[in-house]
């Protein structure tokens, strides 16, 4: 049981917002993206961790994946976490898994959550930044160069290394 003072004091705690994604790529080592009908810009395939119901942020990729392209894939490792300040929103941590290399069958079954997504593509490194914008496409940058490198998780600060 909690007491009233201890709910009081977690209720005063500052807020953050929590979301996680998965980078999938192709043969190509192009990534894919999708376009969301509620916003301007792509984004990868992910969302919202739901944390008031215990998701952890790697189960709220693979959910959420699997709700927008319909693809249940066990992630890999975290490329990238990301601490990202914001307007008129609390901070938000950004959570980017390795989705690894989709085949051509997993492509072609590719079934897009019509509630919220238009359309997707691969789209090259070179291209990033034309579709995700701001710190999303920095982040995802970040990520590639961990899998072209064979480092250690990417440590951000709004897209840009916290070290």
């Amino acid at each position: 049981m909690t007491s009233p003072d201890y709910a009081a004091y977690i209720a005063g705690l500052p807020r953050v917002l929590a979301g996680a994604a998965a980078l999938f790529r192709d043969a190509e080592g192009r990534v894919l993206v999708v376009e969301p009908n509620y916003r301007d810009g792509w984004a990868l395939p992910g969302g919202t961790i739901e944390s008031d119901t215990g998701e952890s942020p790697r189960q709220g990729a693979r959910r959420e994946t699997l709700e927008e392209i319909g693809l249940d894939v066990e992630l890999g490792r975290l490329l990238a976490v990301d601490w990202v300040l914001g307007t008129g929103r609390p901070p938000l941590v950004a959570y980017v898994y390795d989705g690894g290399v989709l085949t051509e069958e997993q492509l072609k079954s590719i079934r897009l959550q019509e509630e919220e997504l238009l359309s997707w593509r691969l789209v090259p490194r070179a291209e990033i930044q034309q579709y995700l914008h701001g710190t999303l496409g920095l982040r995802v940058l970040a990520a590639l160069d961990v899998l072209a490198e064979g480092t250690g998780t990417a440590e951000l600060e709004n897209g840009r290394p916290a070290v």
